[in-house]
């Protein structure tokens, strides 16, 4: 009996992007209160730093939207049933790790920390390389040249 395809992208199972965003934030925080920044953040960073995580929830909210329009799953391990180009994904590839990215600066530069900033590039390349790599590779050989022509027109983050 010939095996059934695998109609998903290969995550690890352990790997949740929620969760991996939620592990950097709380690293940001504590580094913030471990290893203190000798400069406090003016009141004018810490608006930035939520206007940030507002913008990164409306981002993921925006992708909710698109995804229940499309009848397709949000879950990063679950099998895709239509290709979603509409909406936030005009504008990104990803537009929830992007509203994470956005929360993870953001967040904590609310609080007054600003080792979201530098914490960022690490969260990126993390999702990258465990979880958007591989939906990629998954999206690009289920929907191929429509995946491909969408991958040229839209960037992965911005």
């Amino acid at each position: 009996m010939a095996e059934k395809p695998q109609d998903h992208p290969n995550i690890n199972k352990n790997v949740h992007p929620p969760i991996l965003a939620l592990m950097y934030i709380a690293i940001a925080y504590l580094l913030g209160w471990f290893i203190r920044i000798p400069f406090t953040a003016p009141a004018v960073l810490r608006n930035i730093g939520f206007s940030l995580t507002f913008i990164g929830f409306l981002l993921g909210v925006g992708a909710f939207i698109e995804f229940r329009k499309a009848h397709t799953t949000l879950d990063p391990h679950g099998s895709v049933k239509q290709l979603v180009t509409a909406g936030v994904y005009r504008i990104t590839r990803n537009p929830i790790y992007l509203g994470f990215l956005l929360m993870v600066i953001g967040l904590p530069l609310n609080s007054g920390f600003y080792w979201g900033i530098p914490i960022a590039p690490f969260f990126a390349a993390t999702m990258s390389r465990l979880v958007i790599e591989r939906e990629e590779a998954y999206l690009e050989k289920k929907f191929k040249d429509q995946y491909t022509s969408y991958k040229s027109r839209v960037r992965r983050w911005l």
